[in-house]
């Protein structure tokens, strides 16, 4: 980490942002990391209520895939799926709708900050160290 924040320094970056929302402990790591970099930590989505988020993500045009699943709090056949308002609504109540408490993962394929999208498809689907993970492929 250390020589990644010199060479973020030396390229003229001055922050890192994170998408953190609610989770103060993993703030908190965050900022110990930076600590003495010269590189200040920025929390811009910090406390927007996600239910909310989620819905304003997926109406601006962000495209994601879910590529882990924590099968102890989500089903297991949400891996590899769309993140989008169907996913939403299939999301059991308790289940956070940005996988704030580790429900899942996203991999965003496109967004409108986006030069262009990163083509993938669908891979294999496989159970590991507990979790259920969705490969995706480069589409060519």
């Amino acid at each position: 980490m250390r020589t990644l924040c010199q060479r973020a320094m030396a390229e003229g970056v001055r922050a890192i942002a994170f998408g953190d929302l609610f989770l103060q402990d993993v703030r908190d790591y965050r900022i110990r990391q930076l600590q003495g970099s010269g590189l200040e930590p920025l929390f811009p989505l910090w406390q927007v209520p996600t239910e909310q988020l989620s819905r304003d993500m997926i109406a601006a045009g962000v495209k994601a895939k879910i590529t882990c699943v924590d099968p102890s709090k989500i089903a297991k056949s949400f891996a590899g799926r769309d993140y989008d308002l169907s996913l939403l609504t299939d999301l059991p109540a308790g289940a956070d709708p940005c996988g704030e408490n580790g429900e899942f993962h996203t991999f965003v394929y496109d967004a409108p900050v986006f030069s262009q999208p990163i083509n993938v498809k669908a891979g294999e689907v496989v159970e590991r160290d507990g979790f259920v993970f969705a490969d995706l492929l480069p589409l060519h």
